[in-house]
């Protein structure tokens, strides 16, 4: 098992890896997100599992079914998670999920385990949203969470629509939409991930079981402001974006701060992007996360008040749209204790449980069927990063918890 997990990493860890910057980008119908769809279909039938591609790209390997048509409702066991990255990503977000899947697999039929239940393999499209600005793309279109209209209105930074990226990718856009069928036929859910955070490496545990995600969303602002000629425009003249972004950038933090929340503010457009030029459009995307909605609701009220404060005294017209948004997620509790259960045969204490400020597929599909996630430690705390580690001795770990709750939950 542990050759197996080794090899499949190694083969994958080069697939979108930029050179200077050490990190990924793997973006969802891209070159690299292509070869990164390659390589899980080899490993699907290199081990003779049946590949399928479901109506919105993502992508299947199952075991004692040909596809999701011959599974009974609620009888499938599925593992998996996404293998597209952020900018720059870390090798371990997402990867060491469906990487491990494949190894507990080997794991099992290396036991001898005989399967009772039908078993799944799943890839899930633009989990990240890096290209198209809204994440989980795949199993929010698979859970009726994005409708296909509003699908086929995202659009990257080129202006290429998801429908078009999609057909350039080689893939059949036009059934893209809710797939209720196939989700029915799912009994159980269970993504292995990488912590994203320090909790585990703090207690000293290899591995921890999710209790549940914050509610978290995407707020886009936009400053307008008036163009002019830096050189020459008298400061008391100017009505500058730049200096109510800023302002709001800080004011975000504070709001946080108090509330105990996250708040930041990672992505800008300016407009007309002139080194000598006061721009007249500042466009600032808010990424904002807290315990409970309630709180993040205070944070989201405290930084519009604020930045609406600070444009009037600029001159500056602000607009806020709520692009994406995902409610508290708290897995469910039968599932999430079998884990325990599963994982706590003869160990000298119980895993901890843990919540988390990440988004997962998990999460997304955890309105619609039974859902749990494994966190592998992470010994620096840093993801989105190409900082982002585990050890190997973690991550085999990790295989072998993943191994027996498939085990426990699918086979005789």
């Amino acid at each position: 098992m542990t050759s197996s997990f080794h090899e499949m990493w190694q083969q994958l860890r080069p697939i979108g890896r930029d050179s200077s910057s050490g990190g990924y980008r793997r973006f969802a119908w891209t070159a690299a997100d292509t070869d990164c769809r390659a390589w899980f279909r080899a490993q699907a039938e290199a081990r003779g599992l049946s590949y399928e591609l479901d109506r919105n790209g993502n992508q299947w390997a199952w075991l004692g079914a040909t596809t999701y048509e011959d599974v009974a409702d609620g009888d499938a066991v599925v593992t998996g998670s996404h293998l597209d990255s952020v900018p720059d990503g870390g090798a371990f977000d997402g990867p060491l999920g469906v990487v491990s899947s494949f190894a507990a697999l080997d794991e099992l039929r290396s036991r001898g385990a005989e399967f009772g239940k039908p078993l799944a393999i799943v890839n899930f499209g633009d989990e990240e949203g890096a290209r198209f600005g809204l994440a989980c793309v795949g199993s929010r279109l698979a859970a009726g969470a994005l409708t296909g209209d509003a699908a086929r209105l995202l659009r990257d930074g080129d202006g290429i629509t998801l429908p078009q990226a999609m057909d350039n990718a080689g893939y059949d856009p036009e059934g893209i939409g809710p797939d209720p069928g196939r989700l029915a036929k799912i009994g159980a859910f269970v993504e292995l991930h990488v912590e994203q955070g320090r909790a585990l490496d703090l207690s000293g545990d290899p591995l921890g079981i999710a209790s549940a995600i914050w509610p978290h969303g995407r707020w886009r602002f936009d400053f307008h402001g008036e163009a002019n000629h830096a050189g020459t425009t008298r400061l008391e003249d100017r009505r500058d974006p730049m200096l109510t972004y800023a302002a709001t950038v800080l004011a975000a933090r504070e709001q946080a701060r108090l509330a105990g929340a996250l708040a930041t503010f990672g992505k800008i457009s300016v407009e007309p992007n002139g080194v000598n030029a006061i721009p007249s459009l500042v466009r600032g995307w808010l990424d904002s996360r807290a315990a409970d909605q309630d709180t993040l609701d205070t944070v989201i009220t405290g930084i519009e008040r604020a930045a609406a404060e600070r444009a009037a005294r600029d001159g500056v017209d602000l607009s806020v749209v709520r692009e994406s948004f995902t409610p508290v997620v708290d897995f469910q509790h039968a599932l999430r204790d079998e884990l325990g259960a599963i994982l706590g045969k003869g160990a000298e204490r119980a895993l901890p449980v843990l919540g988390t400020g990440a988004g997962h597929d998990a999460g997304i599909l955890s309105g619609t069927v039974p859902t749990a996630m494994l966190f592998v430690r992470n010994p620096t705390g840093v993801s989105h990063s190409p900082a982002e580690a585990a050890d190997e001795d973690d991550c085999v770990a990790g295989v072998t918890a993943l191994a027996d709750v498939l085990e426990g939950l699918a086979c005789t």
